[in-house]
């Protein structure tokens, strides 16, 4: 995968950040964008969008992704930009435990607003932090099972696993389009699923980031 700049691109993917106001949906978007990080962000209003085009298999694809505001008074904003998307990415900050049980509300939300099949990712971001983690990774997979989706911890601090979660993410979308996903570029776990990482990856991220930092899956 390789960032390119062209205005031409074969596909077009809205992929939409959801989640509780300050879990680091907008730190997580920058980093993937602008390889940038700050601590001192301020709180998104409404919603914004950033643009990426990259290249998978030979294939100019664009990425539109959204960033939300994560607090209830923009709930009714938000929630009329569900319906285009083509996956939505479910956030929550592994050391604040609210933000992890509001997620069946935002899974409710989805159910409601976006279309029928979106692929659904959960997101355990701050992952750097272990030394203050409130939420295991084994209570975050087990959710993530419950509603049959995948899992990935990411820290947009340290750039843990930001890159595989969004290429990763095109990489099934196109797969889909192209009706390849029996191809096993796009392995589906559950309805709506997706393998991000084989688990040697996970195992070499994790000793790659072990040191002074938390895990990461």
């Amino acid at each position: 995968m390789r960032t390119i700049y062209t205005k031409y691109s074969e596909s077009l993917f809205k992929i939409l950040l959801l989640g509780d106001s300050g879990v680091g949906k907008s730190c997580i978007i920058i980093r993937y964008i602008e390889n940038n990080f700050s601590n001192n962000l301020m709180n998104s209003i409404g919603v914004d969008f950033k643009l990426k085009n990259i290249e998978i298999d030979s294939k100019n694809i664009k990425l539109q992704i959204w960033d939300t505001a994560g607090q209830e008074r923009f709930k009714t904003i938000t929630t009329s930009y569900y319906k285009g998307a083509h996956a939505i990415l479910v956030v929550f900050d592994i050391t604040d435990r609210d933000s992890f049980d509001h997620i069946r509300n935002w899974m409710v939300d989805i159910d409601k607003f976006a279309k029928e099949g979106v692929l659904r990712i959960l997101v355990g971001n701050k992952c750097d932090l272990s030394h203050e983690r409130k939420v295991t990774t084994e209570e975050a997979k087990g959710i993530a099972n419950k509603y049959g989706i995948k899992y990935i911890e990411t820290s947009a601090k340290d750039t843990i696993n930001i890159d595989d979660l969004f290429v990763s993410t095109a990489k099934y979308l196109l797969s889909k389009q192209i009706g390849g996903s029996s191809t096993g570029k796009g392995t589906q776990n559950g309805k709506n699923g997706i393998d991000l990482m084989k688990d040697n990856n996970n195992e070499n991220q994790i000793n790659n980031n072990q040191k002074g930092k938390g895990f990461c899956c």
